[in-house]
């Protein structure tokens, strides 16, 4: 694992903030010279600390802003199950978030669609087509009061 000093955590913020800014504007803000910016960035992006630099969509403006959470309970939770769910979900591109969890389900699914009719036709063709999910439940967002894809270093 890389040792993150003070520089490194607040060039993180910076970056996760706006990661299109120039490594002269970072330099400026940090008091170093563009080289060990640049150095910097690469040696995190390197390690894998920044896995990626991505577009945030605002998923009104692409029709796919109602936002579902369900859970799933698996019939059996055996690994041939686990590992057949997990590579079906994958496959799944209204969802954008799976996470195995412990409780009375076994997963959450995220998922972004355009509306209720749209999320009915995700679950019966797609979703409830996966073989060894035993229920699922359903949560519908009323309102997102946070979100963020910045990780507080």
């Amino acid at each position: 694992m890389l040792k993150l000093d003070e520089t490194d955590l607040k060039l993180l913020d910076l970056l996760q903030s706006d990661c299109k800014k120039t490594t002269a504007a970072y330099a400026q803000q940090l008091n170093l010279s563009t080289t060990a910016i640049y150095e910097r960035i690469k040696r995190l992006e390197k390690s894998g600390t920044i896995g990626a630099y991505v577009a945030l969509v605002d998923k009104k403006m692409v029709n796919k802003a109602f936002t579902v959470l369900c859970h799933i309970k698996l019939v059996q939770h055996i690994k041939a199950y686990v590992l057949k769910f997990e590579r079906e979900v994958h496959k799944l591109a209204e969802v954008v978030e799976c996470y195995h969890i412990s409780g009375d389900y076994d997963y959450i699914l995220k998922i972004h669609v355009s509306d209720m009719e749209a999320y009915r036709e995700f679950m019966v063709t797609k979703l409830t087509a996966i073989d060894n999910i035993g229920s699922t439940q359903s949560s519908f967002v009323i309102n997102e009061v946070k979100h963020t894809t910045a990780i507080d270093v």
